[in-house]
C-alpha cells in the first residue's frame, strides 16, 4: 500500500497505528453529534493513518455514516475537532477540504457518458479540457473502464458504473475519498470481485479510504483496520484478525462473524491454563488470561470453525460435551451444524469440505464436539 504523496509503502511488518510515534493523517477528537435530544455520535476519539482502507463497520443507525458526513463537512459536530492533515476542520466548508465522497446511489448524470461523467469536477474547476480528459483517460485506464468512455450509464453494468463513480471522486486527487456503503447495490458475486478491484486501486493511487458499511465480510475483506460501531459509540477498533479472533466485548463477538457465546464465571487458574465453569457447557479449560479473579463472571466464545465433531469420544479429559445433531447445511466448501447438547443448548459448529468424507456426520446422529483451550475466548463484558 503506498502513501498519497511520497510513494513509500505502509509495510505491514510497521503498521503505524502500532508506533506510539507514528502521527495520524486523521484525529477525530471527541467528536459528538446531536440532533435534538437524541445522540447520533458520541464522543469518539479515533486515529486513521495515511494510505489506510479504514473500515467503520456497524448496523444501522449505529452512528456510522453521520460521523462520515462529518468527515466531508456536511454535518458540523455539535462537540469535538476533526484534523486532516494536521489541519481543523472546524471553518472549512466540504468543497474546501481534502476530500470527496462517493455515496451509494452513485449520482452519476444520466445523459452524460462516461468520460464527461469522470471529467465534469474538472471542468468546473476550470481546467482545460485537454488536460481534463487526458486525465480522464488515465483514470479510465485505472479503473478499467477506457473502452466505455462513450457509454451513458444505462448502458453499464451495476459494477461498471460503481467504477466510474470512483473514478469520478478520485479525479481530482483528493488525499482522502470517503465511501458511503460502496458496493452495497452490488449482487453478492459482483460485491466480492469489486472488493479486490477497490483495494487494487486504492493501492494503487495511495488516497487514504474511510468505507463505511454494515457488511463484516466486505470490511474483513477490505480493511487494514476496522472500527466497530454501535449506538453512536466505537466499541473495538483493531486489524480484521484481532477484531474477528480477540473481540473485546459480547457485542464485538456476536456482531462480527458467528459464535457460540456461553456465560461462566472463573473456578481456577494456574501458570498454564485456567478453569472455567460455565451452566451449559460444564468445566472449560482454557488458556491463562491476566486480570480475572477467581468467581469472577465472565463469558465464554467459542467460534464454529474451532469446534470438532467426532461419533467416537476424543481423548481428552477436558472441552468435550456431546449431543446429537439437529441440522446440517451443505454450503459446497464446507458444512454447518446445528447440534442440540445434551443440556439443551444449541450450538453451531462448521466444518471444512475439503477432504471428501465417504460417510460424513449427518442429522440425528450423536455426536462429541470437542475443542482445544486456544480456542476459547473469555470476555468481561
Amino acid at each position: 500500500m503506498t502513501q498519497h504523496g511520497s510513494n513509500q509503502p505502509i509495510a505491514a511488518e510497521t503498521r503505524p497505528w502500532l508506533d506510539p510515534e507514528a502521527q495520524p493523517f486523521i484525529s477525530i477528537r471527541g467528536i459528538t453529534k446531536r440532533f435534538g435530544t437524541f445522540t447520533a455520535v458520541n464522543n469518539i476519539n479515533l486515529d486513521i493513518f495515511r494510505g489506510e482502507l479504514f473500515c467503520l463497520l456497524g448496523g444501522s443507525g449505529c452512528g456510522k455514516s453521520t460521523l462520515l458526513r462529518m468527515l466531508a463537512g456536511f454535518e458540523a459536530p455539535t462537540e469535538g475537532q476533526i484534523l486532516i492533515d494536521g489541519q481543523d476542520m472546524a471553518k472549512v466548508p466540504p468543497d474546501k477540504r481534502p476530500t470527496n465522497m462517493m455515496f451509494q446511489s452513485y449520482a452519476l448524470f444520466p445523459h452524460m457518458t462516461v468520460e464527461k461523467n469522470v471529467a465534469y469536477g474538472l471542468l468546473r474547476e476550470g481546467k482545460s479540457k485537454r488536460e481534463a480528459y487526458a486525465r480522464v483517460a488515465e483514470m479510465l485506464r485505472l479503473v478499467k473502464l477506457e473502452t466505455l468512455a462513450k457509454r451513458k450509464p444505462h448502458q453499464l453494468s451495476g459494477g461498471q458504473r460503481q467504477r466510474v463513480a470512483l473514478a469520478r471522486s478520485l479525479i481530482k486527487q483528493p488525499k482522502l475519498l470517503l465511501l458511503d456503503e460502496p458496493l452495497g447495490a452490488l449482487d453478492k458475486k459482483l460485491r466480492e470481485e469489486t472488493q479486490f478491484e477497490l483495494i487494487r486501486i486504492q493501492e494503487s493511487l495511495g488516497v487514504t479510504f474511510i468505507v463505511v458499511t454494515h457488511d463484516q465480510d466486505e470490511a474483513m475483506t477490505l480493511a487494514t483496520r476496522i472500527g466497530v460501531m454501535n449506538e453512536g459509540e466505537i466499541r473495538q477498533v483493531g486489524e480484521p484478525r484481532e477484531i474477528y479472533e480477540e473481540p473485546n466485548s459480547k457485542f464485538v463477538a456476536d456482531f462480527i462473524g458467528s459464535v457460540n457465546l456461553f456465560e461462566g464465571r472463573v473456578e481456577a487458574a494456574a501458570p498454564d491454563l485456567m478453569r472455567l465453569q460455565t451452566d451449559e457447557l460444564g468445566p472449560v479449560v482454557t488458556l491463562p488470561r491476566s486480570g480475572l479473579s477467581r468467581n469472577q463472571r465472565i463469558w465464554v466464545a467459542l467460534r464454529p470453525e474451532r469446534i470438532t465433531l467426532s461419533r467416537v469420544r476424543p481423548d481428552a479429559a477436558t472441552n468435550v460435551v456431546s449431543g446429537v445433531v439437529q441440522e446440517v447445511g451443505y454450503m459446497g466448501h464446507m458444512s454447518n451444524f446445528r447440534v442440540r447438547l445434551d443440556g439443551g443448548r444449541v450450538i453451531r459448529v462448521t466444518q471444512s469440505n475439503r477432504l471428501r468424507d465417504e460417510d460424513p456426520i449427518s442429522w440425528d446422529e450423536p455426536i462429541f464436539a470437542s475443542w482445544s483451550p486456544a480456542a476459547v475466548r473469555v470476555l468481561t463484558e
